[in-house]
């Protein structure tokens, strides 16, 4: 057991002490998404991430944080159940960053959400199989920056509250409404909508051609396998983004993460500009 001081200094109280190994190895666990499913929590690291979960709808269980940290962020940390003053060298015992910063929080895992009974005007996204967690990080990132404030996400797509996602978001995870679901569903939703369902694909049509509907749902596939058939069959719009390059050897395709951000901002370019001629 670790002795540990109260401190007022900021107007709240906090408990300083050092993280101790259970707590390491609980911390170091919520890596995998069957030990976060047992404890009901989930791990945000980070100077500008933390601040953005602790002034969210999320609860903050419990907050690991150097002083500095501390004095910075005031106006936040009261939003945690418990404040936990600890060194830097704490955190980094406990971090799974590569290079750990001066917090580390632990929030508790929200309810599942019901899928809305329709869907809100404008852009939305479903992503189907998407694994790779920082590709999912980015595309959050992304519809926060565009304003896609529905995304969808099979079953088998990477969870947001994996902790690379969660860095590669940059606490834009904070602002997105994400549900997870087959895709059928959600068909059902955007098919008494009237809106357009569109899919990415390497054999589209050219998407600076096409007229993008404003309401639509866009389809994003697997890194590998792209769009899967089933999906693929109920896609009313394919399209694709063209390569300029000349040369016979060249990128065989884009980055989803990457294909996203273009994709969003061909579809605001043309809701902002439609009188614009192609």
């Amino acid at each position: 057991m670790f002795e540990f001081a109260t401190f007022l200094n900021f107007g709240f109280t906090t408990l300083f002490k050092m993280i101790g190994k259970n707590t390491i190895k609980l911390i170091k666990s919520l890596g995998d998404k069957k030990n976060r499913n047992i404890e009901k929590l989930f791990l945000v690291e980070g100077d500008k991430t933390v601040p953005e979960v602790l002034n969210s709808k999320f609860k903050v269980a419990k907050l690991f944080a150097t002083s500095d940290f501390l004095k910075m962020n005031q106006h936040y940390i009261h939003n945690a159940d418990q404040i936990i003053e600890v060194s830097k060298g704490e955190i980094e015992k406990a971090s799974l960053m590569k290079t750990p910063q001066n917090c580390l929080a632990l929030c508790s895992l929200p309810d599942l959400k019901q899928l809305p009974d329709k869907p809100e005007p404008g852009l939305m996204i479903f992503l189907d199989e998407i694994q790779d967690p920082g590709n999912l990080g980015t595309i959050i990132r992304i519809c926060d920056w565009f304003g896609v404030k529905q995304l969808f996400c099979s079953p088998d797509t990477a969870d947001v509250f994996n902790p690379k996602v969660i860095q590669a978001s940059m606490g834009s995870f904070c602002r997105i409404d994400l549900w997870y679901s087959t895709f059928n569903p959600i068909y059902e939703i955007v098919a008494q909508s009237n809106f357009t369902v569109t899919g990415a694909f390497l054999d589209g049509k050219d998407i600076y051609k096409e007229s993008l509907s404003q309401n639509s749902l866009l389809v994003l596939g697997n890194e590998g396998k792209g769009i899967s058939k089933d999906i693929t069959n109920l896609i009313q719009q394919k399209i694709k983004i063209p390569s300029y390059s000349d040369s016979a050897e060249k990128a065989e395709s884009l980055n989803v993460a990457m294909a996203a951000a273009i994709i969003c901002a061909e579809y605001k370019r043309q809701a902002n500009y439609s009188n614009y001629s192609k």
